[in-house]
């Protein structure tokens, strides 16, 4: 990928001071006289208000769920903080987020991706000096798959056609799974095999939020005005006014942005009036939303490698429990969190959890032998069968090109504004995106008016 060093100065300032709020009603507002209603109240959405807010804006942010944060959800009932989203600050040199993070009191940890062990399916752990060849063998093979691609064609196309043998590598396997299908979402047979990695990254290695990602959330949302469990479910921007309609209320407002997960847009759970036009549909129809799901199982003792911080294992089912992340490093308790990639993933969504269980625990066992303990509790996602986004971050697949990441940020008519991460080609798939993204449709909003 490409690596930038630099972004705006806005953006590098990090966090947004939190202020009083002002409730958008029927009363003529207060500072600007605009009002602006954000659906949606992940860090897109919560950037946007902040940002409009210190503008003297009056904005209410509406959200469908129960608290803030869209997919910067935290499970915490275990005792143990299950980011059932974003985990990760990826590349905090430079990031928006990291300075947010320290801000909102987020603790951290700085990951090291070489801690890692690596198991076949006899058990038996690769060599250290043969999983680095193979990882730079991969690393190359990404590169003549991208100069070999087209918008025609997936990854799983080329990368067949370059590399027929290693498609029945395991450890190949394990990599284009745990690696390339967590960093995209997609699955490989979907994803484009010319565009698949335009993006641009911070440097600098991954932080992981150790106390909660929702604390985050939770830090921007302080004084502004969201209203929760409400769901929009039309939006009539054919006056100078743009009505909005919830499953609660009424909304009026000069302004609108939309911040919605792609996955949502795709299911038209939200009525345009007019209909949205042909440029931002077609791009809402390019871009697929992918599926990352995680589980998390807590044990009564700690039968792994207290010091690996990751561990990963070469099944020949892709996408399956091949990927481990060992919580004891950085949080009390005997905690493991593994995850289902691709197609896989979405399969899992089907599968009770006395399957999930048994799935995991074979790979395990195959790993630390028959008589280690069973997971005294389960924690899992279903991200493809969530209502709020369907999916868990947004990839160019095939017959997409990636300029319909900027089409899905341009604003129509000057009334409807678009954020999230899947308006963010340099960014998409990240917080940081999502967040950057707010805070330049606020940015546009203002600009109209100064």
């Amino acid at each position: 990928m490409k690596r930038r060093d630099f972004i705006k100065q806005i953006f590098l300032s990090g966090v947004l001071l939190p202020f009083s709020s002002n409730i958008i009603g029927c009363k003529k507002p207060d500072g600007r006289g605009r009002h602006v209603v954000i659906i949606g109240s992940g860090i897109a959405g919560l950037a946007a208000a902040k940002t409009l807010k210190e503008a003297k804006y009056n904005v209410v942010v509406i959200e469908s769920q129960e608290k803030v944060g869209g997919r910067l959800r935290t499970d915490r009932s275990l005792g143990v903080p299950f980011d059932e989203g974003a985990s990760w600050i990826h590349g905090p040199k430079h990031n928006p987020i990291t300075n947010l993070a320290y801000n909102a009191g987020a603790a951290n940890y700085l990951t090291n991706d070489n801690s890692l062990i690596i198991y076949d399916q006899n058990g038996q752990s690769y060599e250290d000096k043969l999983a680095e060849k193979e990882y730079r063998k991969y690393e190359n093979a990404l590169k003549e798959v991208r100069n070999s691609g087209n918008i025609n064609n997936s990854f799983q196309d080329i990368f067949n056609q370059l590399y027929s043998d290693k498609m029945n590598d395991p450890l190949w396997i394990y990599m284009l799974s745990a690696y390339l299908e967590f960093n995209t979402g997609a699955d490989i047979s979907e994803l484009s095999s010319h565009q698949l990695d335009d993006d641009e990254i911070f440097r600098g290695k991954d932080i992981i939020i150790t106390n909660g990602y929702d604390t985050i959330a939770n830090y921007l949302a302080k004084n502004l005005d969201v209203h929760l469990n409400e769901k929009v479910t039309h939006i009539d921007y054919n006056r100078s006014t743009i009505e909005i309609q919830t499953t609660l209320s009424n909304y009026n407002a000069d302004y609108v942005i939309v911040t919605v997960p792609l996955g949502v847009l795709k299911a038209n759970h939200i009525d345009f009036n007019p209909v949205l036009p042909n440029f931002k549909k077609e791009a809402i129809n390019q871009i697929k939303m992918g599926v990352v799901n995680k589980f998390l199982l807590i044990f009564d003792t700690c039968f792994w490698e207290k010091d690996i911080q990751y561990i990963g294992f070469t099944p020949t089912s892709k996408g399956k429990f091949n990927y481990f992340v060992n919580l004891n490093k950085f949080l009390s308790g005997n905690g493991l969190m593994t995850f289902a990639f691709g197609n896989y993933a979405k399969l899992t969504e089907n599968l009770p959890d006395t399957q999930i269980i048994q799935e995991i625990m074979l790979h395990l066992k195959t790993m630390y032998g028959n008589s280690i303990p069973n997971p005294t509790h389960l924690m899992r996602t279903k991200w493809a069968s969530n209502p709020n986004s369907f999916g868990s971050y947004s990839f160019a697949t095939v017959g997409s090109d990636t300029s319909a990441f900027d089409v899905l940020a341009q604003d129509v008519d000057k009334k409807l504004f678009f954020a999230g991460e899947h308006t963010s080609k340099a960014y998409r798939g990240t917080v940081h995106g999502a967040y950057l993204s707010g805070i330049r449709e606020a940015t546009k909003i203002i600009n109209l008016n100064d």
